[in-house]
């Protein structure tokens, strides 16, 4: 297998450890403390599952080196064929990379002033992002004389992440993180609900890597 191809099945295949994580704990038993790589489970107030190295620190990373996020839809996820084609699954698909990267770009280079870049360096942070279980509750593709969906949640979505080291490929940490919430009242869901849940959702990441940067470099966050 050429290299590549491992970067595109890299992220699926944590995709799959992910879920197979968030099982044991939606099934209430306790996920395992440690990896098979070495990694340690550590206690997150914002995070569902994080494992990290042993003596491994975010300290001296100044640039991040963010690669494409890989997105996967849920495979519960059924909309009706003749509204939601494979044209309009690969939009969303492009779409949704796009505000990933827009946003966390933004997040960590705006208002943390950590440079975001695409090769190693000494100090580069590598981030190797895939959404998976992606799930729409009432996607809008506006097409003409479409009715009114009404919906208790936009849907959810989880993340997976490996920070690794850019240099030496070493790996820091892994992160497994599901979002997603509750509307209470049914409301009319759209395009423009869809795509504010989803900015909110990423922000929040975003916002979440960028604080473990600070917090590993001392800055008040």
């Amino acid at each position: 297998m050429n290299y590549r191809h491992r970067r595109r099945l890299g992220p699926m295949l944590l995709g799959a450890l992910a879920l197979f994580l968030l099982s044991l704990a939606s099934a209430a038993a306790e996920p395992p403390p440690t990896t098979h790589d070495g990694l340690q489970q550590v206690k997150s107030k914002k995070l569902d599952l994080l494992y990290v190295l042993p003596g491994a620190t975010l300290d001296g990373y100044k640039k991040v080196w963010l690669d494409p996020v890989q997105v996967a839809f849920s495979k519960s996820w059924k909309p009706d064929p003749r509204k939601v084609n494979s044209q309009d699954r690969e939009r969303i698909r492009t779409e949704l990379a796009a505000e990933f990267q827009r946003i966390f770009k933004q997040e960590l280079e705006e208002k943390g002033g950590y440079a975001v870049v695409n090769a190693a360096g000494p100090d580069v942070l590598r981030v190797l992002p895939a959404i998976i279980d992606l799930y729409i509750a009432a996607p809008d593709t506006m097409e003409a004389g479409r009715t009114k969906v009404y919906s208790v949640s936009p849907g959810e979505m989880t993340l997976v992440v490996e920070l690794r080291d850019a240099e030496t490929g070493a790996i820091l940490a892994r992160v497994a993180d599901r979002k997603g919430r509750s509307f209470g009242p049914m409301q009319w869901t759209t395009r423009a609900t869809n795509v504010a849940e989803v900015r909110r959702i990423l922000r929040a990441w975003a916002v979440t890597l960028r604080d473990g940067l600070d917090a590993a470099r001392g800055k008040e966050t």
